[in-house]
Parts: C-alpha cells; structure tokens; sequence
C-alpha cells in the first residue's frame, strides 16, 4: 500500500531503518516521518523552507513544549494524537543519537499530556444494522457488492481499515470463513467472519473485475483500494444511512468487540481476534459494554419515568 514518502532523505533514511531494524510495517514507519516532518515545518520560519530535518536537527526541548500547546490549543488534536507525535519524535531523536549526529534526546525531556481516558465511539446493534442494509443508488452491481462486502467484513472481524485494504484474494478462506490478516507491527493473525460477511464476499467474488493486483477489494481502476478511498465509502454509507452517531470504520471495530462481549463472548478470544497484545488493552470494552447496560437501564427502569411523583 502505497503511504507517505518523505522527500528529505534524512527523514526516509529514519522511516527504513525503523522498517529495517526495529520490523515496523511501512505504513508506521511513513507515518512516523510524517510526524517528524510536521515537527519540522512548525520550527520553519514563515517564507522559508529549509531542509525539515534540519530545522528538527536543532531543536531543543523548549521547541516541543510549544508544538504541543500548538497541536492542542490551535490545532485541537486530542492528547492520544498528540502522545503519538511525541513519541515518533523520541524514535527519531533516538536515532540521531544511535548514529552518532547528536548526544541528547529533546523529545525524551518532554512530558507528553495525559491521556484523554475517552471511551470508544460503539454504535447500537440497530444502528449497525441499519448502516448495513443500506444501498446506493446509481451504483453499479460490482461497486454496490464491493461497498457491502466491505462493510460486513468490518462488523463481522473487527480489523482495522489499513487490515482491510490490505486483505489480498489468497487470504480468505470462504468454506472455513477465516482470513489471514496483516496488523501493527507486521504481526499476521488469523480472524473469522460470520455467514452473512461469507455470502457478501461471494457474491461480490463473482462480479469481481479481472485484475493483475491480488488485492481483495479493488478500486473503479482495478488496483488495490487505498486508504483514503476506503474511509470515504465508508462516510459515504454512513451518511446516507441516518444513523445519527458518528462513525468511522474503526468505530466497527469497536462495535464488533462490545457486541461480542454483550452477547457472551469472552475477552481473551476477543483479544486474539482484535490482535491486541495485551489483554489490558481490551479490557476497555468492559467499560463499554457496563456503559451501555446503564443507557440501557435509565431508558427502561419505570421509577425514573414517574419522576418520582
């Protein structure tokens, strides 16, 4: 999948060695450099471009503390986007030290903000279901059955979008209903999918363009669907469904996980399914799932609608 090139070659010598040498995946290493670069072209002064990592080159923990009031207070990132920034810079810093071109780490003297503690975004069973029953229309047949296999895959295995546009034909397995999926950190795992994903899958399957690219899901083109492109099907859909919450393909992934948990599911299998490393980190959905039976009981417990009379 093609992401972001940094043009500075300091910065593409960073993004390879984290690929190289520490087993990044591309995507996470291009993203890194973009977050280093970005560093760099709030450190520029206005009318000037100098090389980025020159200006990064230079910087002094100073120059960071007031990136991160820049990216919160003028920009409005949250503290999770901000954390990530800072830690791209501690990686690059470490780096430069690792090849001899500075003794200091600024980024490492910078304490990053709190996290926000925000629960993930789930949307009610409802509304997922509503979301996937919707149709275009004006679209042609192979678009339409793409559009709708590409949402059920969502919903029915939780990966992520990057998981999704990644999935190439010799990675599903439609009689056993699994799919070899590539996450973070180059790390494959097997996920299921439920009959419905299974049947949409097929019968986009028989539609499906010609192509030299063994990607799964294909652009109008019939090249591999990009980030970007999957992300504004996906809006595309939401929006016209009229579900009233915010969406996102990852608020599927959140939604598969609550879901499953709702109705039984244990979190050391939703753990495996979702790749997540440690099971701390899906614990979160506990919190979810005890969120929801409260909405769940204020709207249905009769005391409350008495307004205590």
């Amino acid at each position: 999948m093609p992401g972001f090139v940094p043009e500075d070659p300091l910065l593409a010598e960073f993004a390879s060695s984290l690929s190289a040498e520490l087993n990044y995946s591309r995507r996470t290493a291009s993203e890194y450099a973009r977050d280093v670069e970005g560093f760099g072209r709030f450190l520029q002064p206005k009318g000037e471009r100098p090389k980025v990592s020159r200006a990064v080159a230079k910087a002094k923990p100073g120059d960071l503390r007031r990136y991160i009031l820049y990216l919160r207070d003028r920009l409005g990132y949250k503290a999770a986007s901000v954390r990530r920034k800072i830690f791209a810079l501690r990686k690059f810093y470490g780096y430069e030290r690792q090849e001899g071109r500075r003794k200091d780490n600024p980024a490492a003297e910078v304490k990053p903000p709190k996290s926000d503690h925000a629960l993930p975004r789930v949307l009610k069973e409802r509304d997922v279901t509503r979301l996937l029953r919707t149709r275009i229309a004006g679209r042609s047949d192979v678009l339409r059955l793409r559009d709708v296999a590409m949402l059920e895959v969502l919903y029915a295995s939780g990966i992520r979008r990057a998981e999704l546009v990644g999935l190439n034909l010799s990675d599903v397995d439609l009689e056993r209903r699994t799919m070899r999926v590539l996450g973070k950190g180059n790390k494959e795992r097997l996920v299921l999918i439920n009959r419905a994903a299974k049947d949409a899958i097929r019968m986009y399957m028989s539609l499906r363009p010609r192509s030299a690219d063994g990607a799964l899901f294909l652009s109008e083109r019939g090249s591999r669907l990009s980030l970007n492109q999957a992300g504004k099907i996906f809006r595309l859909y939401a929006d016209l469904s009229g579900i009233t919450e915010h969406a996102t393909p990852h608020t599927m992934r959140h939604s598969f996980a609550t879901h499953l948990l709702q109705n039984g599911a244990d979190l050391v299998t939703i753990k495996e399914l979702l790749g997540h490393a440690s099971l701390a980190t899906t614990q979160i959905y506990t919190n979810v799932s005890l969120e929801h039976m409260r909405q769940t009981y204020d709207d249905a417990h009769p005391r409350d609608e008495e307004k205590l009379r």
